[in-house]
């Protein structure tokens, strides 16, 4: 004896021809979804510095130094300017009083911080991995909340996360009360 089941469904299945539009099996619609998926996954994810489009350095796809849309992006030559009577060669970026030290803040495009007592760095907001802004400045690094990634408030160079290029660091001096780019 065998443990095949036959009923009715079989039979009536078995006689009836195919029908045009029908729904695909819960296993095709799955499927189709996961592949969806990864594939949204892996464009996400999958930014190259090589290629033959025309948006970016060296005739790659992507920057080298990228920026959110609409921004100027980092390398832009802006000074980051919040005073019409500038001194010393650049705009200011920040009080003195703002920037604690071993710590920073983020100011315009910038982050501003202050690794050791009265030694002040300036850094583009712009994460050189996928182009996100940085959002703080936490025990001793740079954070960027989009995947991870964290820089040292010393010179800017990735510490951890898929970053692998530094923050682009704009000089700067101090000047009374205020921190100006240089």
């Amino acid at each position: 004896m065998t443990d095949v089941q036959t009923g009715p469904e079989a039979e009536t299945t078995a006689d009836q021809p195919a029908r045009a539009g029908v729904v695909a099996s819960r296993r095709v619609v799955l499927a189709g979804a996961g592949a969806l998926g990864a594939g949204c996954l892996l464009t996400a994810c999958g930014t190259s510095t090589t290629g033959s489009g025309s948006n970016g350095a060296n005739g790659g796809d992507f920057s080298n130094n990228p920026a959110p849309a609409g921004s100027k992006g980092a390398d832009a030559g802006g000074t980051g300017s919040t005073s019409d009577n500038d001194s010393g060669g650049g705009g200011t970026l920040a009080l003195v009083a703002d920037v604690p030290e071993g710590g920073g803040v983020i100011k315009g495009d910038y982050v501003i911080t202050q690794p050791t007592a009265g030694k002040y760095k300036a850094f583009s907001k712009v994460c050189t991995h996928a182009g996100c802004d940085v959002s703080k400045v936490d025990a001793g690094v740079i954070v960027c909340p989009c995947h991870g990634s964290t820089f040292s408030m010393e010179d800017g160079s990735p510490v951890s996360g898929p970053a692998n290029q530094p923050l682009p660091e704009k000089k700067v001096t101090v000047d009374g009360d205020n921190i100006v780019a240089a």
